[in-house]
């Protein structure tokens, strides 16, 4: 009788852990979902730097240490370690299309671990400058 129980314990439990793997995370980042509107506080925020060839090369030196890893060398969203992400990382190609820079300086700055977004994007306002900020971001501008 114990070892019944036991045996269908291991199994409930091995089911739901099935389960909670196939499905039921945030939807991917390029699936559709509506993203959230530009706070106040970036609303209007303009690139100083856009355009700029030394800017892009800073930008793409900071980028390669700390994006590519998740976004991948051209933004796809497809580095190494955005495989085991849930949701995955966007594509900044697909991100500089969409959306103008002032978004993508906030979500870069505040990162996307706050609804509606729920994904695994750190914050990086207190680790990057301004001005480091700017330069990943005319970095990603040069995506095609």
């Amino acid at each position: 009788m114990k070892r019944s129980f036991y045996l269908v314990a291991v199994i409930l439990v091995l089911s739901a852990l099935m389960l909670s793997a196939c499905g039921g995370g945030a939807p991917a980042a390029d699936s559709g979902k509506e993203r959230g509107a530009t706070p106040a506080e970036y609303a209007g925020k303009k690139n100083p730097v856009a355009g700029s060839a030394d800017a892009a090369a800073a930008g793409k030196a900071l980028y390669d240490v700390n994006c590519a890893s998740c976004h991948g060398e051209k933004g796809a969203g497809d580095g190494p370690a955005g495989a085991s992400l849930s949701p995955k990382p966007y594509n900044l190609a697909k991100a500089v299309a969409e959306t103008d820079e002032a978004y993508i300086y906030y979500r870069i700055a505040e990162g996307g671990m706050m609804d509606p977004y729920k994904s695994s994007m750190p914050a990086w306002k207190d680790i990057l400058s301004e001005d480091e900020i700017w330069q990943v971001i005319t970095h990603i501008q040069t995506f095609k």
